[in-house]
């Protein structure tokens, strides 16, 4: 049963469209392969291999068979490309319940969770009853901006996720029950890619009327951050600069030595990760798009990867209700790659990327829809440190195309805009000479 259709409307709903399911047939990584994952990358300076920009974010790929250089992947053959895909999202998975198996587990579908928590929607009270009588702890909460009701379970000691799931569905059959999954920006170390304790958070707030968001880690004081920028926190040490955030931010926004799409922009950014293990989770994703929609940001980027998760579907649907528009990234696990989400939403603009000749890149992932392109490799974006260097990934096409949408005001005038691609640009590229080359 969808109660967020039911809240929304007032009418009963037969909950199919959070209800996505896909089998995972990675049969030579088994069930750790199953969590998609947004594998953008800081790279280093031209002509040395992958690997981190000034000690912050790792690149990925290379932490599988060796080094690839960024050219590498253009090389690859697509069998090889998906093997090296497949085999960096099996050690993403492993890392991070190996590194911090205290604070992560699996759930039901096998995909990374915040361990011993449930978020449960829609439980009638004699339920909850029951819940507590089995051993469950109850925490309501109110998300602002989207006046959703949400209880989170703690369960009982000693229980697994994936058994306490199907038990509080059964306790509870008229309520919808999910873990709170995890969403990755980044590589396998990605707990420790999105910190960067020694840059100063950009602060140019408060923010006031219409402004654009964007759900990620903390964003960095940056020359090229002119512009007004307030920042939030959703999990523990949040707010925190991070070397992501920054480079996201300045893709919408910048000026200067990184233009964005929408230069100047007020921006709201909501740093869902601080220095949480299970940081990026739904519940702080969406607690931020509560934020983001009581502030009246009308577009809000969101280049984070992770699986269906029917709380997160519910919150885009009522932010776009209240006129937020989410943009998100596809993610970078390649096109064999389970849909990836919240692009996947049908609600949520999606966003593929492209290189410096305007072809797809090969990891780039694939979601239920695709509806633009943009820059995703050969091209610059602000660092932590304060200058600028090269990314690759996904995560960087996205806020081009939300910089633009901001700037041109509605969904029409962005595809008149848009360059004529492939079908699988969608409905074309947008901002292709955003680069930042010189």
């Amino acid at each position: 049963m969808n109660h967020f259709e039911r809240e929304r409307t007032g009418k009963d709903a037969d909950g199919k469209e959070i209800e996505m399911r896909f089998a995972r047939p990675w049969i030579v990584a088994g069930l750790l392969l199953s969590a998609p994952g947004a594998q953008a990358q800081l790279l280093p300076s031209p002509g040395t291999s992958l690997g981190q920009v000034g000690g912050v974010v790792p690149g990925i790929l290379d932490r599988v068979e060796g080094t690839l250089d960024q050219a590498g992947l253009d090389r690859l053959s697509p069998a090889r490309l998906t093997d090296r895909l497949v085999a960096a999202r099996a050690a993403r998975i492993g890392n991070l319940l190996r590194q911090h198996g205290d604070s992560i587990e699996l759930d039901d579908r096998h995909e990374p969770a915040r361990r011993g928590l449930i978020l449960l929607t829609g439980a009638k009270a004699r339920s909850m009853e029951a819940l507590r009588a089995a051993g469950y702890g109850v925490d309501n909460a109110t998300v602002e901006g989207l006046d959703l009701n949400v209880a989170r379970l703690t369960i009982p000691k000693g229980q697994s996720l994936s058994r306490a799931l199907k038990q509080v569905r059964s306790i509870a059959p008229e309520a919808e029950a999910s873990a709170d999954n995890i969403y990755v920006p980044s590589g396998p170390t990605w707990a420790q890619s999105i910190v960067t304790s020694t840059a100063a958070l950009a602060e140019n707030g408060p923010v006031h009327g219409r402004s654009a968001g964007l759900i990620d880690g903390g964003v960095a004081r940056h020359p090229a951050l002119s512009g007004p920028v307030e920042q939030q926190g959703f999990a523990r040490g949040a707010p925190r600069a991070s070397a992501h955030g920054t480079a996201v931010a300045s893709l919408i926004s910048g000026t200067g030595i990184v233009r964005g799409a929408a230069p100047g922009v007020p921006l709201l950014a909501a740093d869902v990760y601080g220095d949480d293990p299970a940081g990026g989770g739904a519940f702080a994703i969406v607690r931020a798009l509560g934020w983001m929609a009581a502030r009246n940001a009308s577009v809000v980027t969101v280049s984070l990867v992770g699986p269906d998760n029917p709380l997160l579907a519910g919150a885009i649907r009522l932010a776009r209700d209240k006129g937020v528009r989410v943009v998100a990234a596809v993610g970078n696990d390649g096109p064999a790659a389970p849909p990836s989400y919240p692009a996947s939403y049908p609600d949520v603009i999606a966003v593929t990327g492209i290189d410096g000749r305007g072809r797809l890149l090969p990891e780039a992932g694939r979601a239920r829809h695709v509806d633009f392109a943009a820059p995703g490799a050969d091209m610059n974006a602000a660092r932590a440190d304060g200058g600028k260097g090269p990314v690759r990934g996904t995560s960087f096409a996205a806020p081009l195309v939300a910089g633009r949408l901001f700037a041109r005001g509605d969904l029409g005038a962005l595809a008149a805009e848009a360059k004529p691609g492939g079908k699988a640009l969608g409905k074309g590229i947008i901002c292709g000479l955003c680069r930042n080359i010189d």
